[in-house]
Parts: structure tokens; sequence; C-alpha cells
């Protein structure tokens, strides 16, 4: 049993239930507000210099804060105020800084900022409340995971990307989709040359015994059907893979106009990236060609939308156009052979 006075206890914890109401409120402003313009000139060097300490400070203030509540003796509640006050302290300049990043530097970058600074709040108020459920004397398991998960919450601000403006932010977006589609090309390539029974490694279940179940299979006509799939899956990974090489050599933030295109190029690749998803979902046996020949419409749409789009920015200069017309040939090669296929199904 604890051998702190319950009143000293409650004295303690009075501060802690104080700033986690305080961050909360805190939190429900980053996730609804929105960056003002900054009356000031804004400059991006001294924005990430700032952003970099507050996020230090941050990180030594949950360490502070996580040891007074680690041992013996208890921390008085005076000093339980001003831990309490130092944490909401360097939350608010977190948030301050967020703030200034202006609109105009483009909603991809401002995205990023804005869910690492999130998480960082959200890092303090899991470490507040770990603190709260723990014997004030103690230092439990979940409070050292608590406060780490605050320090790396902390870390990333070093990773976020600080190339030239919102050009930084949109290549990195790009490269997390292509990610994302990779790794789906892969799993397929992988389930189609494994055999006939991509269920083989769930369904090992001796009750169920020798399987004859056709719904675990791909028949003749599902592979040819999936063939052409594969085709428009590794196409979308290449129009993802040329635009963020675009993006990287040709990619400018000197003017609105050029902001919004590189926002658009991210928006339209996180339309992509879940719809190469959802279509290979859609390829596991049982086949519902319908199912299939609805995700191949809309990755198709979005495809060409992204390819059009790239072709009339300013990261698709005259050189660049013959790859652009060459994926968009692919697209509809592969459609082509999957509309043909699946003609009885619309």
């Amino acid at each position: 049993r604890s051998s702190v006075p319950v009143s000293a206890a409650m004295e303690a914890r009075e501060p802690l239930l104080e700033l986690r109401g305080a961050l909360r409120a805190v939190l429900s402003r980053i996730r609804e507000g929105e960056p003002g313009q900054g009356r000031d000139p804004f400059e991006l060097p001294r924005f990430w210099d700032a952003l970099g300490q507050a996020f230090k400070v941050t990180s030594q203030e949950a360490t502070k804060l996580s040891l007074a509540f680690s041992g013996s003796p208890l921390t008085s509640a005076e000093d339980c105020q001003k831990l309490g006050e130092d944490v909401q302290n360097a939350i608010l300049a977190v948030a301050t800084v967020y703030y200034w990043l202006p609109k105009g530097q483009g909603t991809t970058l401002r995205k990023m900022v804005r869910d690492a600074t999130t998480e960082v709040v959200e890092g303090m108020i899991q470490l507040v409340e770990t603190i709260l459920s723990s014997p004030l004397e103690s230092l439990s398991q979940e409070q050292l995971i608590s406060t780490a998960g605050v320090w790396e919450a902390c870390e990333q601000v070093s990773s976020l990307p600080r190339g030239e403006y919102n050009q930084a932010a949109v290549a990195s977006a790009l490269a997390a989709c292509l990610g994302v589609v990779k790794d789906a090309v892969k799993e397929m390539e992988q389930a189609l040359v494994e055999g006939q029974d991509p269920y083989s490694d769930i369904l090992e279940d001796e009750e169920l015994g020798f399987r004859g179940n056709r719904d675990t299979y791909w028949s003749e006509a599902d592979r040819t059907l999936l063939g052409s799939c594969m085709g428009l899956m590794k196409a979308s990974k290449a129009c993802l893979k040329k635009i963020l090489g675009v993006v990287k050599a040709y990619g400018k933030a000197d003017s609105a106009e050029q902001i919004t295109q590189l926002d658009d190029l991210a928006d339209i690749a996180h339309q992509i990236s879940p719809s190469v998803d959802e279509l290979a979902l859609s390829m596991y046996p049982p086949v519902n060609q319908l199912a299939v020949r609805l995700n191949v419409n809309t990755l198709e749409a979005f495809l060409m939308h992204f390819l059009h789009f790239c072709r009339a920015s300013h990261v698709c200069p005259p050189p660049e156009e013959g790859w652009v017309q060459f994926l968009s040939g692919a697209v509809d090669h592969n459609m082509n052979k999957i509309k043909s296929l699946t003609q009885g199904q619309l």
C-alpha cells in the first residue's frame, strides 16, 4: 500500500488534472483551428529553428514531469503546480509556432507539421493520464513507455521535410504513397506466384480437412483478368515514381500557383494508393468481376487525372511529356483488356 497521506496525494493530483484539461483544450484548437497569415514576413529557416527548439523544451519538460512522479518523497503541491505550468507553457509554445506557418506555404507542409504537433500534444496527455492512474511514488512500465513516446514524438521534428517550402513536403507525401503501392504490387505478385491457393497459410485447420472449396482458388479466367489488373497496378507505381522524380527535379514554390499545383498532386496521389489497395483486395478469390471492374474504373480515373494534371503543371516541362503519354497509353491498354474480359458484368 502507498504510504502517501490521502490529502497529499489529492493535492499532487489536482494540478495534473488541471494540466490534462488545458492540454486537451490545446489539442482541440490545433485540430480545428487554422494557422494565421502572420503579420511579420514569414521566414522558413526561423520557423524550423523555433519549432525544433519548442519540441526540444517539451521533451525536457516531459522528463522532469515523469521523474517528479517516480519515487519518494512525493512532490509538494507547489512543485506540482510549477511543473504543470512549465509543461503547459512548453506545449503552448509548440502550438504557437505551428500557428506561425501561413496557409500560403502549402497545405501538404502544413498538414505534416500539424500531424507532428498533434502527436506531441497527444503524447503529453497520455503521459499525464498514465501518471494519474499509477501509484504516485512508483515508476511504472507504462509511465516509462509514455515518457519515451513523448521523446519520440518530439524527435520527429528533425525528420520533417525542410527543402524548398512545400516542394519537399509534397515529395515526401508522394514517396509515402509510392511505398504503399509498391507493397501492394509485391504482395499480389507473391500471391499469384505461390500457386493455386493464396489462403493456404491462413486456412491450415485440421477440422476443415481437405479443402475442395472453389472459393479459395483462382480459375484460369481469373488469372487472365488478374494479369491485366497487375498491369494497371504496375502502371500506378510507375506514375507515382515518375511524378515523384519530376517534383524533386522541377518542383518550385515561388508562387501561390506553383504551391497549389504541388498540393493538388499530393492530394491526387493520396487517392491513388488506397484505390490500388482496394483493387488488390478485390482480386483475391472468390473473384467478383463486378467489384474488380468498379475498382479498376476508380483507379483509372485517378491515374488519368494525375497524369493530365501533372502534364499541365509546372513540374512537367516539354522534354518530360513523352513518358506522360507513354504511361497514359499503358493505363489505356490494360483498361481495354480488363473491359473486354469483364464486359458481361456491366
